[in-house]
């Protein structure tokens, strides 16, 4: 289970797709490379898989040896084969992303970041700005097609809603209640991780106490808490989802620090917290400022299917796994239309697993 900030990156993850996407189709094409694999003609270069090995593997310290390394860049091929065979169905379907749908999408990638520390990002991935538009592009169209051939077609029923409800109606019995909270949180000293819409960070102690006071100003004026929380909250984990911790269980509170406890369990439903001071337990200094909100209390006890809180969990989960078998079942049926020819995994079957 993903730890609550209570307790206690957004670009990484597209960036390393990134890398990975752009290497198919644009990868080096010097005459004489090996080619790893050929997709309807088109060619993907041994070069082309040696690149994200690298960076996949970069910084480890344990290095894939013998056949883990092989396996590795097997692995690798075959997802720049399927992404391939996608973008040739994209061109069939008239599906290619526009240059328009790609400047978009970069523009509010590169919306929470400077242009310094854009560049910054990229340059550690080793790949340039044209690589990273040329992966959104990709990404795009890969959308496109799912959402047309695959996602548009899931149909979830009543019947089918119900029928899952019957059968696993413990899962909707809580034991203890739960509390939905969502927090903004100011750190004392600036985190470089932190990357609020805004780029609000707060550089000492005084300038927190001032920040937290302004956002706290702004709230007893009216303004929205999930709108204050992604522009100036400097939790890494919560700020880009308006702060929402998600469902927090009663016994799970006693682990926090009894000033957040106590502020907590005497709010009402849309109700917020004063500033509550968190001190670093192992120092004792001042290590933030938080203000909670109480979004909603479920109490234990059943939950029953009349809910729509619990007709749209099911509905979602029901989707998710459709969604994921659907997907698996097109990839296997393109991938038996397509014309594939993988020399590295027959050059690997050829030295009986000694192939580098």
């Amino acid at each position: 289970m993903k730890s609550n900030p209570l307790f206690r990156c957004g670009l990484a993850a597209v960036l390393a797709a990134c890398f990975f996407a752009t290497l198919t189709s644009c990868g080096s094409k010097q005459a004489g490379d090996d080619v790893a694999a050929t997709v309807d003609g088109q060619k993907i270069y041994r070069t082309d898989v040696e690149k994200y090995y690298q960076n996949q593997t970069a910084g480890s310290d344990q290095q894939p040896v013998g056949e883990q390394a092989t396996s590795l860049r097997l692995s690798i091929l075959r997802e720049l084969i399927d992404n391939e065979i996608l973008m040739r169905r994209a061109e069939k379907l008239g599906l290619l992303a526009t240059d328009e749908e790609v400047e978009r999408k970069l523009n509010e990638i590169k919306s929470p970041y400077t242009k310094e520390e854009f560049d910054a990002r990229l340059k550690e991935k080793k790949i340039t700005l044209d690589d990273f538009k040329r992966d959104l592009r990709r990404s795009l169209t890969v959308e496109k097609v799912l959402n047309k051939e695959v996602t548009s077609k899931i149909n979830v029923s009543d019947q089918d809603i119900t029928d899952y409800y019957n059968a696993h109606k413990a899962e909707f019995n809580l034991i203890e209640p739960q509390y939905h909270l969502a927090q903004i949180w100011v750190t004392t000293s600036p985190n470089p991780q932190v990357h609020n819409l805004k780029n609000d960070k707060a550089q000492n102690e005084a300038e927190a106490r001032k920040k937290i006071q302004m956002i706290m100003n702004r709230l007893d004026s009216g303004e929205d808490f999930g709108t204050l929380a992604m522009n100036y909250s400097e939790d890494t984990e919560t700020s880009g989802n308006g702060g929402d911790l998600g469902f927090t269980p009663e016994s799970a509170l006693h682990n926090t620090d009894p000033v957040t406890r106590e502020a907590v369990t005497k709010l009402k439903a849309g109700q917020y917290t004063a500033v509550i001071p968190v001190m670093n337990p192992m120092s004792k200094q001042l290590a933030g400022l938080r203000i909670v909100k109480l979004l909603a209390k479920e109490p234990a006890g059943q939950r029953e299917l009349a809910d729509p809180r619990v007709q749209q969990a099911i509905r979602s989960q029901l989707r998710d796994r459709r969604e994921q078998l659907l997907k698996a079942a097109y990839y296997e049926v393109l991938r038996d239309q397509a014309k594939v020819d993988n020399n590295l995994a027959q050059r690997v079957l050829d030295s009986s697993g000694a192939a580098k």
